[in-house]
């Protein structure tokens, strides 16, 4: 029994996603260092995921790659993370909790790519131990909630152009995407810090179109699971109302849950309805052929 415990506890340490150096990285100044405030994390230099393993025998062969939200200023690595990938393990999919960079010209070269290279490279490293986490390497979803969700569409829209280093005959694509109240565009209806933090406060047209992630859907954008309130007063209710519009217009499997009431930043329980987005995500993960019927 110890031997069993001391195996899972040694299986849920943190995984480095960089172990030779991190790529787009600046050596950070004097008082720039990692804090976790009840849960938010912030100035991460030292990018890894959180493993949460399902019980032995009980996996699906299903994996996601969460990335907590925070207007690509902090992670809220609890709710928007570590609580919902336990949910995820205790139903047979093998989930890891993203702690990516935030993008900051102290730290990186380009604060644009800083936290695209990260979910690419989680990906990639989900992917490559694949066999070894008892994972199908076919059925490796990317989740974000707010301005994670940005990152996750991010990842699910702008494979074919990575920005990290990519082994020949590997792919970077997830294979869905489960985007809760996500920041979508940074066109009209963004979410003002977000795209700030990320792209700076007057970016070119052009950077501003690359990352309206509405306008990078094609014919091979994963299926995709949307959540959002529709009285949600930081993010409009608009881009998740774009993307699916995107989606369909490519004939992509989508599936779109809008709450009438629930604000921003719910995380997995909106407190307006008793209804758990959670179980409608895990049936359209069923109906997909992600996890066991």
């Amino acid at each position: 029994m110890m031997a069993m415990t001391l195996c899972a506890a040694a299986q849920e340490k943190p995984i480095a996603l960089y172990p030779a150096g991190v790529p787009n990285a600046k050596p950070a100044p004097a008082g720039y260092a990692e804090t976790n405030n009840n849960g938010w994390i912030y100035k991460v230099t030292d990018p890894r995921l959180l493993p949460f393993f399902p019980e032995p025998g009980k996996a699906t062969g299903a994996a996601v790659v969460i990335c907590p939200g925070g207007a690509y200023g902090g992670l809220a690595s609890t709710y928007e993370g570590i609580d919902v990938a336990r949910a995820f393990a205790r139903v047979g999919v093998t989930a890891f909790v993203l702690i990516y960079r935030l993008p900051s010209d102290d730290i990186m070269t380009d604060k644009s790519i800083g936290p695209l290279q990260d979910a690419q490279t989680a990906i990639l490293t989900v992917r490559h131990h694949a066999a070894e986490w008892h994972i199908d390497p076919s059925k490796i979803g990317i989740m974000g909630f707010s301005a994670g969700g940005h990152l996750a569409a991010t990842e699910g829209t702008h494979f074919d152009k990575p920005v990290i280093s990519v082994p020949a005959g590997v792919s970077v694509r997830p294979d869905f995407m489960l985007l809760i109240y996500p920041v979508i565009t940074f066109g009209k209806f963004t979410h003002a810090g977000s795209r700030e933090n990320l792209i700076g406060k007057n970016p070119a047209e052009a950077q501003v179109d690359l990352y309206s992630n509405e306008k990078q859907v094609t014919d091979a954008t994963p299926p995709t699971f949307l959540v959002q309130a529709e009285d949600d007063g930081t993010v409009p209710v608009q881009n998740s109302l774009m993307f699916y519009d995107a989606l369909l217009e490519h004939k992509i499997h989508a599936e779109m849950h809008l709450f009438q009431e629930g604000g921003h930043g719910f995380g997995m329980n909106n407190p307006k309805t008793s209804e758990k987005w959670m179980d409608w995500a895990l049936a359209w993960m069923t109906e997909n052929g992600f996890m066991h019927r």
